[in-house]
């Protein structure tokens, strides 16, 4: 697992976090971004989703949050900016009063394998190591359900 963090345009902090999973891109993207709303919960427990649009996800689609994280639940919405089929998904995510920027990355190495990249763009009153160790718990947890998974 690669990681970094870097300062975006006009502030904030980008963190970024890497992994190689044993699995073709398009099963890695059908599991993260096609299946999000149902597999979310299972790399973050404490985040409840609920899609507000039926159909499939697409650059858009409304999804409802409750962030159990913390002593008090938030409330918000992620917003699909982003969806290309087996390359990338992006979002704004907005909940207690901070808006955040993410952005999965899925690259082809070959060999039944797909490298993940998610980045995150925070303000910067956000613990930067807090940010960064949920993003590497998300990677190891999702790295760990798809290699396992029939």
């Amino acid at each position: 697992m690669t990681n970094k963090a870097s300062r975006g345009i006009g502030g904030g902090l980008i963190v970024s976090v890497s992994n190689i999973i044993d699995r073709p891109v398009s099963d890695v993207f059908h599991f993260i971004a096609d299946q999000h709303v149902e597999n979310h919960p299972r790399w973050d427990p404490d985040i409840e989703l609920e899609q507000e649009s039926d159909g499939s996800i697409e650059v858009g689609t409304i999804i409802r949050r409750r962030n159990t994280r913390y002593d008090t639940p938030v409330e918000g919405t992620m917003e699909i900016t982003e969806f290309e089929r087996n390359q990338a998904m992006g979002s704004i995510i907005r909940e207690g009063g901070f808006e955040m920027q993410g952005r999965i990355t899925f690259e082809d190495l070959g060999l039944s394998q797909t490298r993940i990249t998610q980045q995150a763009s925070v303000p910067d009153s956000i613990d930067e190591a807090l940010i960064r160790q949920m993003m590497e718990r998300s990677s190891a947890t999702i790295k760990e359900l798809l290699e396992s998974a029939e």
